[in-house]
């Protein structure tokens, strides 16, 4: 096992001007440590490598709630997709990101610590052709906190399409499942 660069970033919670196309441009086809320390110098390496060795590279985000974790993998997907010259795949994080709200609806839910706080892992694949320009993208889930469905802490909510699906039971596609308000439903979702 090689573990190669450890980059630590903080979430400012606020936009930067440190991740548009010029940046982009400015690390694009950089050696690593001949500039700072940035989200696009990991991706840029991870890229070389891939290219130069024609090897699978991981780039792992991990953080805490909060920390930034979905900004920063777009990010890299935005920075493989504009170095990589992907002409009709340079939205792919576009289209992995559109994919979001139905993950975070059942994946996600209010914790004491964060409103929309990941109960689960997300593992993104990018897929690259020949000449190392993005083909497509896959997305897996993992470790899914199950026992929220049955029990929530003081303070805490079940998965946000709990409440989605209850905000709905008026609607006809909906009738069928006969729920009630979330108050009422809230140890019967399973």
């Amino acid at each position: 096992l090689v573990v190669g660069i450890i980059l630590v970033a903080i979430n400012p919670y606020k936009q930067l001007p440190i991740y548009g196309d010029a940046i982009i441009h400015a690390y694009s086809g950089q050696n690593m440590g001949d500039m700072d320390p940035h989200i696009f110098a990991v991706a840029e390496e991870a890229y070389k490598q891939m290219a130069r060795n024609n090897k699978n590279q991981s780039i792992i985000v991990s953080g805490e709630s909060g920390a930034g974790k979905t900004v920063s993998a777009r990010y890299i997907m935005r920075y493989f997709a504009t170095v990589s010259k992907s002409s009709s795949n340079t939205h792919v994080e576009d289209k992995v990101l559109a994919s979001n709200p139905i993950t975070e609806a059942v994946g996600n839910a209010k914790t004491t610590r964060n409103d929309n706080s990941s109960r689960f892992g997300k593992y993104t694949e990018i897929s690259f052709d020949q000449s190392y320009q993005i083909i497509g993208a896959n997305m897996r889930t993992y470790l899914l906190e199950k026992s929220r469905v049955v029990f929530q802490s003081d303070n805490e909510r079940n998965y946000h399409i709990f409440y989605q699906l209850c905000a709905s039971a008026t609607q006809p596609e909906f009738k069928h499942l006969k729920l009630g308000r979330s108050q009422e439903n809230n140890l019967l979702f399973i």
